[in-house]
């Protein structure tokens, strides 16, 4: 477990108990800390006052104050102003966190600091203070939380690479493997945006309006589509990277859709969305008024599609065949 410091939460409730005359064994147990935790915790805090000895004890505003500024004495751009300086003056220089670590290193100083220690500094309060964020890459107010920034192979993992697709999807023998993409627009526009599928095998083609970019939201909207047709017609969709598409598994548990991913930076392995998406720009360009369009509007836009219809099997059924998608779509 990662070692973690007391809060003004935990220390209100330490100064409440020893008011109470409760054992300091007993407040770690109601904390859930080790006791030598609480004990080394109020001896550092506790107030003392000479000429009004009545007022000695531990408070917790009072705790809470001394062990922010031990900590700001213990990190090295609050300690040492030179290195502080320097590393200010790199940032307003353009240089990223990064950057100036190894900058540091590679020109020998005798004191350094990591990426890691920089990035505190610059969300620290003193850093918040100059607003040091504007000048980072991100431009970012507030540092994104630890478990925002996990590797994309965790959000995509290897087994649903498009390298293990099944060869039947490669070599498009069956009907009902898609492929799905977002169209986006300008900022002006705000969320919205446009979804577009292309069946693998008959090119079958579908733009639906999507109002968020958020994965969930897409998502749902994207089951709310696929759901009508037969569970062999919705087998599977190849994604990009994208983080639209990180709450894939969704498909899986509620319409028992799989889902495959293109290497990074490699969107062209869904070719034929990526084509169905450059054709479709001439009717929607980026400041396209999409709250105007309906979906009769995106029915009109992919019928005019030469990608949509490139031969009939006499096998389709009704349903699987061109320009029979269901109403809701």
């Amino acid at each position: 477990m990662a070692h973690t410091e007391l809060d003004l939460r935990e220390r209100r409730i330490i100064e409440d108990m020893l008011k109470a005359k409760i054992s300091v064994s007993k407040i770690a147990a109601e904390l859930g800390r080790h006791r030598s935790t609480i004990y080394r915790d109020i001896k550092r805090n506790f107030y003392t006052d000479g000429e009004l000895p009545y007022l000695n004890g531990y408070y917790c505003v009072m705790a809470q104050r001394q062990a922010e500024a031990r900590r700001a004495r213990r990190r090295k751009l609050i300690r040492l102003p030179k290195l502080r300086m320097a590393v200010i003056t790199q940032l307003k220089e353009g240089w990223s966190p990064e950057q100036i670590a190894g900058r540091l290193a590679f020109e020998g100083h005798a004191i350094r600091v990591s990426h890691e220690t920089i990035y505190a500094h610059v969300y620290s309060a003193e850093g918040q203070s100059e607003e040091l964020a504007r000048y980072l890459p991100s431009r970012r107010k507030k540092r994104r939380p630890r478990y925002a920034r996990r590797p994309r192979g965790q959000v995509f993992p290897p087994d649903r690479s498009i390298h293990q697709r099944p060869e039947h999807v490669n070599t498009r023998e069956t009907f009902g493997d898609w492929e799905g993409d977002l169209m986006i627009f300008e900022r002006a526009q705000g969320n919205m945006n446009v979804a577009s599928l292309v069946e693998r095998k008959t090119r079958f083609a579908v733009l639906f309006r999507n109002n968020d970019r958020s994965s969930n939201h897409f998502m749902r909207k994207l089951m709310d589509v696929m759901e009508p047709l037969p569970q062999q017609a919705r087998k599977s969709i190849t994604f990009d990277r994208g983080f639209e598409f990180r709450e894939w598994r969704k498909l899986k548990t509620g319409i028992g859709t799989d889902s495959w991913f293109c290497d990074p930076q490699a969107p062209w392995q869904k070719g034929s969305v990526e084509n169905l998406n450059k054709r479709a720009r001439r009717y929607l360009p980026r400041d396209t008024q999409l709250a105007a369009l309906s979906n009769r509007n995106m029915r009109a836009i992919v019928n005019r599609q030469p990608i949509v219809t490139p031969y009939r099997h006499p096998k389709m059924t009704p349903l699987e065949r061109p320009g029979s998608w269901p109403d809701a779509v």
